[in-house]
């Protein structure tokens, strides 16, 4: 839908601005043989890594995935588990295509840079690429072109040398980010026209589908928000004595020692039943302990 469309072009915008910002204060090719290749790949990588993880993390979807389990009330029949496997490779499918947003984006616009490209692979280019290629040693010849990407260490002699083979680096890096933004928009454009074509719902039934989905999710997150409060206040209730807001308090309720140090501490989950779990301590403590102890009457004129 639309809001997906904007997520990502506001993911993949992010993303750029944060590649131009780490590039420019923390990127410092070494110039020397067997370290540019691996610093070039680490900044190529590491990062495009790193926010693969932050997409799968940061998905609703992913987390659904993960704790999902196969509902009591459905019967585990060859055709359920064959829907249910696509059903899977679907919701994967998309998980991983709004995850590879800000990756994809991260290697194009780095490619299409060609800093960590050139500082990745000078050492490589071939020797015919010089002007004139000197008398030197093959490990000389390594050294002096991984000194290509610092032009302050390169010798005068070799400096037009040295600007032929970062233009051809740069070319190579930046045909390399086209043809990655390319492929992606391509195999992006082709999965749709794939999921539309065998999807079991027509064009507008499916934007129906859409618009439900959105819409229960939000009253969903609603209802639980005020549920889970309500839920919540009958336990403190217990607890202090009062609910919390109400303007006319008569009394309030002084917990014991025992009773702090019941729902202090740390605490998740708690299975009360197959059915059931207490949220916390002070849900446990609720449900077990009366509620008697020692109250204190408030006035109303203070």
């Amino acid at each position: 839908g639309k809001e997906v469309v904007v997520a990502n072009a506001i993911i993949a915008i992010l993303t750029i601005g944060g590649q131009q910002l780490f590039s420019f204060f923390t990127f410092s090719c070494p110039c020397h043989v067997g370290q540019n290749l691996i610093y070039g790949l680490a900044f190529l990588g590491v990062p495009a890594l790193i926010l693969l993880l932050v997409g799968y993390a940061l998905n609703n979807q992913t987390w659904r995935l993960v704790t999902g389990k196969r509902s009591p009330f459905e019967k585990a029949t060859s055709s359920n588990r064959l829907l249910k496997c696509k059903l899977v490779c679907f919701v994967l499918c998309s998980i991983t295509g709004r995850a590879l947003v800000a990756p994809v984006t991260w290697l194009a616009v780095t490619l299409i840079n060609g800093s960590y490209y050139i500082c990745a692979v000078s050492q490589y280019v071939p020797v015919y690429y010089y002007g004139a290629a000197p008398n030197v040693s093959a490990g000389e010849r390594s050294r002096i072109l991984a000194t290509f990407p610092c032009s302050q260490l390169v010798p005068p002699e070799l400096s037009r040398a040295r600007d032929e083979v970062i233009l051809l680096l740069r070319y190579q890096s930046q045909v390399a980010g086209w043809l990655l933004i390319a492929v992606v928009v391509i195999t992006v454009f082709l999965s749709y026209c794939l999921a539309s074509c065998f999807s079991p719902l027509s064009f507008l039934h499916f934007r129906y589908w859409s618009s439900y989905v959105h819409n229960e999710q939000e009253l969903f997150d609603e209802a639980t928000e005020q549920h889970s409060r309500l839920y919540a206040m009958q336990h403190v209730k217990k607890f202090f004595g009062f609910v919390p807001g109400s303007e006319n308090v008569k009394e309030i309720r002084i917990p014991s020692l025992r009773e702090w140090q019941a729902i202090s501490g740390l605490a998740f989950l708690k299975r009360v039943d197959e059915e059931h779990y207490d949220y916390s301590l002070l849900h446990d403590w609720a449900l077990k302990e009366r509620a008697n102890g020692k109250y204190l009457r408030i006035d109303e004129d203070p």
